[in-house]
């Protein structure tokens, strides 16, 4: 019988029975070790020979025990993909993923709406190892202008990083693919469980556990996950064991307790979400509402197309100049000023002009722009608490 993926998401990583009391915890503990013993040298050598040919096995605490390869099927289970591998942030999974899949002197197209940290990455490590990065507007520029001889990769994020721009993405991996290019999505928006770019023609997903799959704001986590493709997998697993990537057991675990409520959160919190956005395109101190699942939004067909739901992230441009942004979050007190999203809180973060300079979709004005999650609180008490944040901002700026 194949079970839901709600019910999957309850069960991966029960405790086993112990054969000689028939009891059990509900939850597989976390097991905390940094050396792991074998029974024989034969044993070891068994195990040896497994990591050598790209397989899951255990030979020392960084490749990890049970409770890692428990959370290694959760990714598997949300991304409908073959193989996870764990690291300890979604930026160190970028990473992985860049180091492992790249060489000196090879080339990658990069959407321009992707996480801001990666340009950094860009600027402070790739360029120096001989990576070179191009990055394009997604639905205008030519993808296949832009490829060169070395280009070996495509990198996209769907939904943007700040303004939640839908990627037709299936169209994109189709033009990469039909150059013999490795096709890249950051999938933290959707987190596996309402969109799933491997089936959309990725061949590799990259996910920040630490956002809705955690849920609850304490730990810190990235997953790559990868398709059908023993090749691609081999080639990431021997990066992951030679940059020394691991997490801790404890975060392994706080991952596992989290998932288990994420479809319950997610759906809260989309719901709540849309609420917030349908309060602010009424409001008269808005110019425009980010939000795929929004009937307005430029993406919705094509979040209608390849989602099977939405999570708490908008972001909202006021008729107001972009300094107001700053007096808006301030104001704010349910919403705490923060960079993170996908945990119970609700949080704001003040885009900065420099932030979306490299942004295609940005229509370039001097508004505010801010970008909002939306918790688990109840929702008319955030609209009311933005409600007031505005009023404060337009008085401010009306001084």
């Amino acid at each position: 019988m194949t079970h839901h993926l709600d019910t999957r998401l309850l069960h991966i990583g029960s405790a086993p029975y112990d054969p000689a009391s028939g009891t059990a915890p509900v939850s597989l503990p976390a097991i905390r070790t940094s050396t792991v013993r074998f029974a024989s040298i034969e044993a070891l050598e068994r195990a040896q020979k497994l990591k050598g040919d790209g397989e899951r096995a255990i030979t020392y605490g960084r490749s990890g025990m049970d409770t890692h390869r428990a959370l290694e099927d959760v990714f598997t289970q949300l991304e409908n993909g073959a193989r996870a591998f764990l690291a300890p942030s979604g930026l160190a999974a970028i990473t992985t993923v860049f180091l492992g899949l790249l060489r000196a002197g090879d080339h990658a197209l990069v959407a321009d709406c992707v996480y801001g940290p990666l340009r950094h990455l860009d600027q402070t490590l790739l360029r120096g190892l001989g990576i070179e990065l191009t990055y394009f507007a997604p639905g205008r520029d030519d993808l296949d202008a832009l490829v060169r001889p070395n280009t070996r990769m495509v990198y996209l994020e769907s939904p943007g990083s700040l303004l939640l721009q839908m990627l037709d993405l299936p169209a994109l991996a189709q033009a990469a693919r039909r150059r013999g290019l490795t096709v890249v999505a950051d999938n933290t928006w959707g987190s596996g469980y309402i969109y799933r770019p491997l089936d959309l023609g990725a061949h590799v997903s990259v996910v920040a556990g630490t956002k809705y799959v955690s849920g609850h704001s304490d730990l810190m986590l990235g997953a790559v996950v990868v398709g059908d493709d023993p090749a691609l997998a081999a080639r990431l697993d021997t990066v992951q064991y030679a940059i020394g990537n691991s997490i801790s057991a404890d975060d392994a675990w706080l991952a596992l307790r989290g998932v288990r409520t994420m479809p319950v959160r997610m759906a809260h919190q989309a719901r709540s979400a849309l609420q917030v956005c349908h309060f602010l395109e009424r409001h008269p101190l808005v110019a425009r509402v980010y939000h795929p699942a929004l009937p307005s939004d430029p993406g919705h067909a094509l979040w209608q197309r390849d989602c099977t739901g939405s999570n708490g992230m908008l972001s909202v441009q006021l008729k107001l100049p972009a300094a107001a942004g700053r007096v808006c979050a301030d104001a704010l007190q349910l919403f705490e000023i923060g960079f993170s999203w996908g945990g119970y809180e609700s949080l704001v973060q003040w885009v900065t002009p420099g932030a979306l300079a490299g942004h295609a979709y940005w229509q370039p004005a001097d508004q505010a722009v801010l970008r909002l999650h939306v918790g688990l609180e109840s929702v008319d008490d955030l609209i009311a608490d933005l409600s007031q944040a505005l009023e404060r901002a337009a008085q401010e700026a009306a001084a």
